[in-house]
């Protein structure tokens, strides 16, 4: 008993330290930002956001992010010190389209005239971008790179307004931006493009990737049609609040019957019980169903030094994941192959 109450007190001693060091690596990422120096103070709400504001506003610019790690942007709340990041900031961009309705930073978004919805911005360019769930509009725009790339001239001609002196600089980087990003779109299409046709169908635990399926795993005749729907569903919503009944989980047993679908894939951000719910309701009517082994990053980009550190990688990875579940086991390669893993239920 006295050794396992060491090893239980080591253990939180090292969770301690572990938040300890976060909230220390957070803090200092603060106090930089909040530097007087001169330069232009950027808040992001997310990650992916934060990126793209980077390799664009270089050196002339600082910046954070507000929702850090795997928290979840659909419900983040303010906490404390975040009031004086959104004071502090000469510019705020945001997703929009739903996706920050945590209610305190919901208001605060829609009462700052610093606030810009870059979502809102593609949809008013052109309505038909925006994928509708259930009549709500889809927040999920990161997923399709090209439609990603279109917040770049926003960003640009915002930083631009506030520092006409590097306007030049901030439209060079946004140029090189873009087509970085288009090369990347066509990279993308060309890996799933090499899974075969009936083999493109898309469970992932919310409904995070409706954009990444029109744009990569659909026919060019079902974008037209809308018929890509077809190929990706998902028990949880737009956003995951792991409450899933009886009738979802039927309705998503029948979609993977319908179309010979028997992975299901997990995020990176979301609680893995609604996709496990379904895979033992699918094995207790005797039918084959596996969780993938590798997590896909939905809301979230993945942690400093992973496959999914910046908003490119995080996309490629998960093409390149996807495909390789999907592909005939038959000429894969043996990292390929690896990704093929998969595990059951009671391993989660």
């Amino acid at each position: 008993m006295k050794k396992f109450g060491l090893f239980f007190t080591l253990l939180c001693c090292l969770f301690i330290w572990g938040c300890s060091e976060k909230r220390s690596n957070r803090n200092d990422g603060f106090k930089h930002w909040i530097q007087n120096n001169g330069k232009i103070k950027v808040l992001s709400t997310t990650a992916m956001i934060d990126d793209l504001v980077q390799q664009i506003g270089k050196g002339h610019i600082d910046t954070i992010t507000l929702i850090q790690g795997e928290l979840d942007p659909h419900s983040y709340q303010l906490i404390k010190g975040d009031d004086e990041k959104l004071a502090f900031a000469d510019i705020i961009f945001y997703n929009g389209l739903g996706l920050e309705h945590g209610a305190s930073l919901y208001h605060h978004l829609e009462h700052n005239s610093k606030a810009i919805p870059l979502g809102d911005q593609i949809a008013l360019q052109d309505s038909s971008h925006i994928v509708y769930v259930n009549e709500q509009k889809d927040p999920h725009i990161w997923m399709d790179i090209s439609l990603w790339a279109k917040t770049i001239p926003v960003i640009a001609q915002i930083l631009s307004q506030k520092d006409p002196e590097h306007s030049a600089e901030y439209s060079t980087n946004a140029n090189k931006l873009v087509g970085e990003l288009m090369t990347a779109h066509e990279k993308t299409k060309q890996i799933m493009q090499a899974v075969p046709e009936n083999k493109r169908y898309l469970i992932t635990s919310h409904d995070a990737f409706n954009y990444f399926t029109r744009a990569y795993l659909s026919e060019e005749g079902e974008v037209l049609s809308g018929e890509w729907t077809k190929r990706f569903a998902a028990p949880e919503g737009l956003a995951p609040e792991s409450q899933l009944s009886t009738t979802d989980i039927r309705n998503i047993i029948k979609h993977m019957q319908k179309y010979n679908i028997t992975l299901l894939f997990p995020e990176s951000n979301v609680s893995r019980d609604s996709i496990k719910k379904i895979l033992q309701a699918g094995r207790e009517e005797g039918l084959k169903m596996e969780i993938a082994c590798c997590a896909l990053y939905g809301d979230a980009m993945g942690p400093p030094g992973s496959d999914g550190d910046t908003y490119l990688k995080m996309i490629i990875y998960n093409a390149q994941t996807i495909a390789d579940c999907m592909k005939p086991e038959e000429g894969l390669t043996a990292s390929q192959k690896s990704r093929r893993n998969v595990i059951a239920a009671e391993n989660y």
